[in-house]
């Protein structure tokens, strides 16, 4: 795969991101109806496609391969981590806005556009190992996360991890371990409902565009540099140690691409329930994915540069 078909595959999502700013300008879309179309994503549409990718990969995947991409689901959110705690001070030196940036290193847009991304550019089988991702994820989320906003950590913060989102990734994982068969009309309905997944995602993208101010998204020039760190310096820096744990170039793959994630929208919400400034962290979501549609090819291309 060339590095201009990958550009031009992640192209047609930022298409999709357009046609969302396109009806929301027009004013075919509001505030309203965009609530409700993330509900339907986060709890039925996503799901769906969580366990369609399940079904539809019965015994094409390896239990060994997914205790793998567990281990490196689990270092990545470690390296993130760390990232954040050494880097964060550099960008601003106030407390609660320290924090901000913290929670943008870690938390990354894994679901939303990294199941589009991995399903475009590598086909669906493989948004299984973007489960496991979005399962670590979860776990570090409603603990590290939320004791970092709140100062402290609380065992009903765990509460928050019972989700649609985490279990039906737990009922895609246990299709996949015990290799259950399930009748030809779910696996139809369930992959219908799923593909609906990412171009309303990335609709919902373009909404938060159209009610974004340009010069708020586009001309904080600290901005570029977080975006530049986490979208190509982390990635990059964990290839090597990526390529020594497996040889397999489709993994590698899907690996950068969950590796080089924009900052997603947990962090934003976490600080709007809180009450923390949260403008810098919306227009560095806009950025990052936008810039996501550049950066993942290069990525890509570095890495089968590597690999190969």
């Amino acid at each position: 795969m060339t590095i201009l078909t990958i550009f031009f595959q992640v192209l047609a999502l930022l298409l999709m991101i357009l046609a969302g700013w396109y009806v929301t300008k027009t004013g075919m879309m509001d505030g309203h109806t965009n609530s409700q179309m993330s509900n339907m994503i986060v709890r039925v549409f996503n799901p769906m496609l969580i366990v369609a990718n399940a079904v539809n990969a019965v015994g094409q995947i390896s239990l060994r391969t997914m205790g793998l991409v567990g281990m490196i689901a689990v270092f990545m959110f470690l390296v993130f981590i760390l990232s954040g705690m050494v880097l964060s001070p550099f960008f601003h030196e106030e407390g609660q806005q320290r924090k901000m940036y913290q929670m943008m290193f870690v938390f990354s847009n894994l679901g939303f556009i990294g199941i589009p991304v991995v399903s475009g550019i590598l086909g669906p089988a493989y948004v299984i190992y973007v489960t496991e991702f979005m399962l670590v994820y979860n776990f570090v989320f409603y603990t590290y996360g939320i004791s970092l906003m709140e100062g402290s950590f609380t065992f009903s913060s765990l509460k928050g991890m019972i989700n649609p989102g985490t279990i039906f990734s737990i009922v895609a994982m246990l299709v996949i371990i015990l290799e259950i068969q399930v009748p030809g009309f779910i696996k139809t309905t369930v992959t219908y409902l799923g593909n609906v997944t990412s171009p309303m995602a990335l609709i919902a993208v373009g909404f938060t565009l159209a009610n974004s101010s340009l010069k708020s998204i586009f001309g904080q020039p600290r901005l570029y540099i977080l975006a530049a760190v986490k979208l190509l310096l982390i990635p990059l820096a964990l290839l090597p140690l990526l390529r020594m744990v497996t040889a397999d170039v489709s993994l590698i793959q899907v690996c950068m691409i969950m590796f080089g994630m924009p900052i997603g929208n947990m962090p934003l919400i976490l600080a709007t329930q809180k009450g923390i400034d949260s403008s810098t962290c919306s227009a560095a979501i806009i950025l990052t994915t936008i810039l996501c549609v550049f950066t993942v090819p290069v990525l890509l291309a570095i890495s089968l540069a590597v690999v190969v």
